[in-house]
């Protein structure tokens, strides 16, 4: 029954075990010995927070001296300043952020290998260079990786799905990188440049043209025409964030794009410099065959593909062109209208 400490087995007999001892640290050859306290996180070499600490004291070394201005006169603010990139949170850049949401308020991040090659060659500050691990090598990524090492531009490798994140699902093609917002240049600055290359200034002012993506392929087609640059209105268009940046192939890196408060008053303006101001709407006067003033100063005005050019604008234009298309398409998009009027204007001055 219980309780029974007659049967056999129920009572230890003496000095067949030892007794109980108060703990068992330290008392064996294997004794565990106190290590002290847990290290922080950013004091342990392969942790995330140490790796985008050192990251970011790489940045504030090697890239605060750089310089942000391109080729031909168009600018990024700051320096490549520290900066916590997070995998899986998307800088939008100034005038983009979406939400709060992004690695830093102040960067945005270019992803695409055109688009990279294209901002190292133009010299933009870089704050961090990312690379996706097993990356297949092509002449450009070459490129990129020289260029990294060259400058000491802070890399780091993740996976895809991370590299994906990262961009918020943009086409990378496995490189991505992250600078300071586009600082964008002053109106009078694009007339400075055409005086200093010799030609008649040519000039794309976009009038409520919100789609970042049009703006990037009115910026290609600058670039490959001649153009000496974009103007954008402040409010109610589109500005140059990443989704511009990708469209346009690195042109943003090339053709400056000024920011006005007032389109109307620029457009103004650069009448009594001595320009001709040309608008792109379906009901123009002559078709873009006989595009009037190629040869001269000229402003080619792209209106939105809905409501096409704001009355105002038309009211001081010199003439307005049209594109002839087939009845069944009702418009073409900004971007191809600025393409076709850039290459007729090409065409006409080099003729």
């Amino acid at each position: 029954m219980a309780g029974n400490s007659q049967r056999r087995g129920a009572t230890r007999k003496p000095g067949s075990k030892k007794g109980a001892k108060v703990g068992s640290g330290g008392q064996g050859r294997q004794a565990l010995e106190g290590r002290g306290p847990t290290p922080k996180a950013i004091e342990r070499p392969y942790h995330p927070a140490a790796k985008r600490q050192a990251a970011a004291e790489r940045a504030a070394q090697t890239g605060t001296s750089r310089t942000g201005t391109t080729r031909t006169g168009a600018t990024w603010t700051g320096a490549a300043g520290p900066s916590r990139a997070v995998p899986g949170r998307a800088s939008r850049g100034a005038g983009g952020s979406k939400n709060g949401k992004g690695v830093s308020a102040t960067h945005e991040i270019v992803t695409g290998r055109n688009s990279v090659v294209e901002a190292l060659r133009a010299g933009i500050p870089v704050a961090t260079v990312y690379l996706a691990s097993r990356l297949e090598s092509d002449d450009r990524t070459r490129e990129i990786l020289a260029a990294v090492t060259e400058r000491g531009y802070p890399l780091l490798e993740m996976t895809k799905p991370e590299l994906d994140r990262l961009t918020d699902g943009a086409v990378h093609q496995g490189v991505a990188i992250q600078v300071p917002p586009y600082a964008y240049a002053d109106s009078e600055d694009l007339l400075d440049l055409a005086e200093s290359s010799g030609t008649a200034p040519l000039v794309v002012a976009l009038d409520g043209v919100t789609d970042p993506r049009n703006l990037g392929a009115v910026l290609r087609s600058a670039g490959a025409f001649g153009a000496h640059g974009v103007i954008v209105p402040e409010r109610r268009a589109a500005g140059v964030t990443a989704a511009a940046w990708k469209v346009s192939a690195g042109a943003a890196a090339r053709v400056p794009v000024a920011r006005v408060t007032n389109l109307v008053r620029t457009l103004d303006a650069y009448r009594s410099a001595g320009c001709y101001v040309v608008g792109l709407d379906g009901g123009g006067d002559v078709p873009i065959a006989d595009l009037p003033f190629a040869t001269d100063p000229l402003v080619l005005v792209v209106g939105s593909e809905g409501k096409g050019l704001s009355r105002l604008v038309r009211e001081h234009c010199d003439a307005i062109a049209s594109i002839p298309i087939a009845s069944a398409v009702e418009s073409l998009n900004a971007g191809v209208a600025a393409g076709i009027a850039l290459y007729e204007v090409a065409r006409r001055r080099q003729a």
